[in-house]
């Protein structure tokens, strides 16, 4: 009976796989920061306080779920970039996400920046499609990166609900 030699994991390919994470950490926490200098003036302000509607929860879940989220966008953009087989699935992945990424400053820009609800709205609908395209796009590089994404769309699904009511 022949024993079967035990794959130790190249020390370089670990390391590459920990820098590539570190690296989508600070991509989507990067966006993360940049939407909270929008948000963060908006939303202890009266204005906003004018416009929330009753079934918004409460200021101090905001940032709690939006932390878990970015994680898990990090962790989806983790594994679609190392599962990706070539550069034109590379391209795709960083294309996808870097609409989305942008698309989700954009609307604190419009909602909180601007103060306005209804171009919030209009863009948010923009963002929900994009994380639609992000799963449906990544299931053929990574099925495990499109369901990090499920939290997401449920999240803006619910704060559509939320931005069309403050309209």
């Amino acid at each position: 009976m022949k024993k079967m030699a035990k794959k130790t994991p190249n020390k370089k390919k670990k390391l590459n796989f920990v820098l590539i994470f570190i690296i989508c950490l600070l991509i989507v926490f990067l966006v993360a920061f940049l939407g909270s200098i929008f948000t963060s003036s908006g939303v202890n302000s009266l204005w906003y306080d004018s416009i929330k509607p009753k079934i918004t929860p409460p200021n101090w879940v905001f940032p709690l779920v939006w932390n878990i989220l970015f994680l898990l966008i990090a962790i989806s953009l983790f594994f679609a970039w190392t599962r990706a087989k070539n550069k034109k699935e590379k391209i795709k992945v960083g294309f996808l996400f870097g609409i989305n990424l942008f698309l989700n400053i954009l609307w604190s820009f419009l909602f909180f920046g601007l103060r306005n609800p209804l171009f919030g709205f209009i863009e948010i609908i923009l963002v929900w499609l994009s994380i639609l395209a992000l799963i449906i796009g990544l299931w053929g590089i990574s099925k495990i990166s499109s369901w990090f994404l499920v939290p997401y769309i449920l999240w803006v699904s619910f704060a559509s609900i939320i931005n069309y009511l403050a309209i």
